[in-house]
């Protein structure tokens, strides 16, 4: 299993804190973000995490270097890191032809949700949190039984069973690989590659059974804001480490 971890958006609504540095190199308890999801990663024995790079790509290549622990690092540059998410996963295309997980960079979170995820029976699968409160930043999933049948900001199918926030991580089957690539590059090429991975998501979850896994009142936070900052730092963090024990 792969992991592909995106780590090259500018993140402007950071702004003045990520100019000159990324937001996953920001420190939450005296570590940066990026850190903690590699040796979450490795702890769980993840064999190989490829970071797509691009905004301060060489302090990302720094903290991260070529391996923690048993697993390897590997490097993959997107020299359009300005535009949509979209171009960052297609250009790790080519490790979506194995089983991996794609993830979002600015995530704190305990190690157990890559846990459930790899223990999830679907191939591909979703994290989703049913205890969010909707202001309208958040990608949501809809779900109907055992599978995922929409998910975004503004996408609302008919009728659904369960919706939540989806955490930004995704489990890839090596079936689904293929055409969620094809999807990615029909994106790119309806958006000029502005838009989201998600929207190629959003289209997979039509075509194939996504699965979806509930860690509701787990503790996690995506980090967008300055806010989102202090609250990984007071609120998220004690929790997560009590869950991991480190």
């Amino acid at each position: 299993m792969n992991a592909i971890v995106l780590v090259a958006g500018v993140a402007r609504r950071l702004a003045p804190l990520t100019d000159t540095t990324h937001k996953a190199l920001l420190r939450v308890g005296r570590r940066p973000v990026l850190g903690r999801m590699l040796d979450a990663l490795a702890a769980v024995g993840i064999r190989r995490t490829v970071l797509v790079v691009g905004h301060c790509a060489d302090q990302v290549r720094a903290l991260a270097g070529e391996r923690v622990g048993r697993m390897a690092v590997h490097y993959v540059d997107n020299p359009e890191y300005t535009r949509g998410s979209v171009l960052s996963l297609y250009a790790a295309r080519e490790y979506l032809r194995e089983p991996a997980l794609v993830m979002d960079a600015d995530v704190l979170f305990p190690r157990e949700f890559l846990r459930r995820l790899l223990a999830a029976p679907a191939p591909s699968a979703l994290l989703l949190d049913r205890g969010f409160a909707d202001t309208g930043e958040e990608v949501k999933l809809y779900t109907r039984g055992d599978r995922v049948i929409a998910l975004g900001k503004k996408v609302v199918p008919e009728a659904w069973d369960a919706v939540g926030e989806g955490v930004g991580f995704f489990k890839c089957g090596a079936e689904a690989g293929p055409q969620l690539v094809r999807y990615l590059e029909k994106v790119i090429d309806e958006s000029r590659g502005m838009n989201e991975y998600e929207d190629a998501l959003h289209m997979l979850v039509g075509s194939h059974h996504v699965g979806w896994v509930d860690v509701t009142r787990l503790p996690w936070t995506e980090i967008d804001f300055a806010e989102d900052l202090r609250r990984a730092e007071t609120d998220v963090l004690p929790h997560v480490v009590r869950l991991d024990g480190a």
